[in-house]
């Protein structure tokens, strides 16, 4: 079995120390478990936040945010996916997720692809987007890795799914207007079509899919973050999900069940 801890945050906009230091607590609250993989979510140490992710961003390994995460990774054995932080490039930013081993090595990043341009969605102005597809192969399986948006385009699951995956993670900052936000039918209805996307995604290509959010209210302008972070089995069972806390879930996964499914349905060559 394969133990996956999901954490959902509700980060301290600006507040780097603090909100590493709540990644920390969580690694360390359930340090008891078997810990394969953790996985935070986007903007996980800044919030969501222009001024405080654009004026401040990292290096292209990371700078000292990752810094402390491979501290983390080395120090509870275990491996992370460091939802994702702004990388500067030369001139370019992107917002690259960082993919570190239990030795606190990175072993790779995925610079974000799908960026969010509608619906009153300005990422792309500031963010170059990403050009390739990554799957990781960790010392107990293969994890490809979405962001947030990402989530919208199935085939980039397929293309995954195609390249081995068994696991793919989504960190996320999904987050819903105040008119919704605020409003408890029309915030339910988010939720569940959340839920609904992740669910379709592992069981169009029978992989787990592991989604990382953020939860709560971040500015009467913005709206909020919906939570729900989950992990969805091949059959599109959810395992585990952290519905509005900030919190951490675990799950024990099988990943012979990601093999023997595809050995019965071809996902992978179906197009």
């Amino acid at each position: 079995m394969t133990g996956i801890l999901n954490i959902q945050l509700s980060p301290v906009i600006g507040k780097k120390e603090v909100n590493l230091n709540k990644v920390e607590y969580f690694i360390k609250k359930n340090s008891d478990k078997k810990l394969d993989l953790v996985v935070l979510p986007e903007f996980f140490s800044t919030g969501v936040s222009h001024d405080a992710f654009l004026n401040a961003p990292e290096d292209e390994l990371g700078g000292k945010t990752v810094e402390f995460i491979q501290g983390l990774a080395k120090q509870y054995n275990t491996n992370i996916i460091a939802g994702t932080v702004i990388e500067k490039s030369g001139e370019k930013l992107y917002n690259t997720s960082f993919a570190i081993d239990r030795t606190g090595n990175i072993v790779a990043k995925y610079r974000k692809i799908h960026l969010f341009n509608y619906m009153g969605g300005t990422e792309g102005e500031r963010i170059t987007p990403g050009n390739e597809e990554i799957v990781v192969d960790f010392d107990f399986g293969k994890v490809g890795i979405g962001v947030c948006f990402d989530i919208r385009y199935p085939l980039h699951y397929k293309k995954l799914a195609k390249m081995g995956a068994e696991i793919i993670v989504l960190p996320t900052a999904w987050i819903v207007p105040p008119e919704i936000y605020d409003d408890e039918e029309s915030l339910k209805y988010a939720q569940e079509m959340w839920i609904a996307m992740n669910r379709t995604r592992a069981y169009d290509n029978m992989v787990y899919v592991v989604s990382s959010n953020q939860t709560g209210k971040i500015s009467p302008e913005i709206g909020g973050a919906i939570g729900n972070s989950v992990v969805i089995s091949p059959t599109a069972q959810v395992l585990a999900n952290a519905k509005d806390k900030q919190c951490a879930v675990y799950a024990d996964i099988d990943l012979k069940a990601v093999n023997y499914l595809k050995s019965i349905y071809p996902i992978a060559s179906i197009d």
